[in-house]
């Protein structure tokens, strides 16, 4: 962690490269076209800025490990480079790539440590080959490295307070992860992407190559039937969450617990069919999310109660 009184040096030192530093993280984050920028957007002026270099680390980061143009062995090459970046720009506070520099600011000011922003890249790194999952505790750790740990940086920004919501934050991004995971249980197969642990597959008698062809028998339902409700889990898991973090950081975080929730509601009301086409929420509900969030309104949600579909708890503070 970068001590404080470095960073009065690095701010006192730098205060104009770091200015364009936060505009090219601001555009990028724009031009990015993502419901998150739209998000963001609820939140007061310095907190915005942050969450676009957070935001603009994490795109730069996926693209490096997602960019199929690209070799594999120069993917590889070039995530290893840019975790060197990111270490020596920790090391000195500075940094010839702007969205480091500003990066370096947001993580001294609120106290980020570097091994959040290194478990991200390691979490990328480890999805350019093809890979199973032999437990959950497996896709546990995986789901820290992609997510949880954007979690922790999340409200490491927004504020948080009590001892127990660092371990919210990491169930919120595995409930999150997990959501991913159901939803493009489709298009990962095709790439030859498996997340769901072997050890869930062999319970529910359920193969690899099932999930290939697309299988969509008793098997499977109930197999999913089980890794939905372990999502719902997680869920619940994370809902004291939203006490934890700052009222600015709240109003952000009930957009994603809405607009993650919904999927997850979605792929249930499709009666876990993910193949004839992909999950994804409505314009009008995405829309109304970002409105909500944009005027300070509560985005309501539900999260189902364990083992009791029918009845729910409805959540809108």
């Amino acid at each position: 962690m970068i001590p404080a009184r470095r960073t009065e040096l690095f701010i006192h030192l730098n205060s104009n490269q770091l200015e364009t530093a936060y505009r090219h993280c601001e555009r990028l984050a724009r031009n990015s076209g993502s419901n998150f920028y739209c998000a963001f957007l609820s939140l007061p002026r310095p907190m915005f800025r942050e969450m676009c270099v957070l935001y603009s680390f994490m795109r730069v980061t996926d693209n490096i490990g997602d960019d199929e143009t690209l070799e594999l062995d120069l993917r590889r090459q070039k995530l290893q480079e840019w975790r060197a970046q990111v270490h020596e720009a920790f090391e000195t506070g500075t940094s010839s790539e702007p969205i480091l520099s500003a990066l370096t600011d947001v993580a001294a000011r609120k106290q980020i440590p570097l091994e959040r922003f290194l478990d991200v890249i390691d979490g990328v790194e480890s999805d350019l080959v093809p890979r199973r999952f032999q437990t959950f505790d497996e896709l546990e750790h995986y789901c820290y490295q992609v997510a949880g740990a954007v979690g922790l940086c999340c409200i490491g920004i927004w504020g948080y307070s009590g001892q127990d919501a660092e371990q919210f934050a990491i169930d919120c991004g595995t409930a999150f992860q997990l959501t991913n995971i159901l939803r493009d249980l489709s298009e990962d197969s095709e790439r030859g992407r498996l997340y769901l642990p072997i050890e869930d597959l062999e319970q529910f008698d359920y193969t690899p190559d099932d999930l290939v062809q697309q299988a969509q028998n008793r098997s499977f339902k109930q197999l999913m039937e089980f890794e939905v409700e372990r999502a719902w889990s997680y869920y619940r898991k994370a809902l004291p969450l939203l006490e934890c973090v700052s009222p600015d950081g709240r109003r952000i975080l009930q957009g994603f617990f809405g607009t993650y929730s919904e999927l997850l509601h979605e792929i249930e009301h499709r009666n876990y069919d993910v193949f004839s086409e992909r999950v994804r929420l409505s314009r009008w509900k995405k829309w109304s999310v970002a409105m909500r969030s944009l005027l300070s309104l509560p985005v309501k949600f539900t999260i189902p109660e364990l083992q009791q579909p029918a009845n729910s708890l409805s959540t809108s503070d």
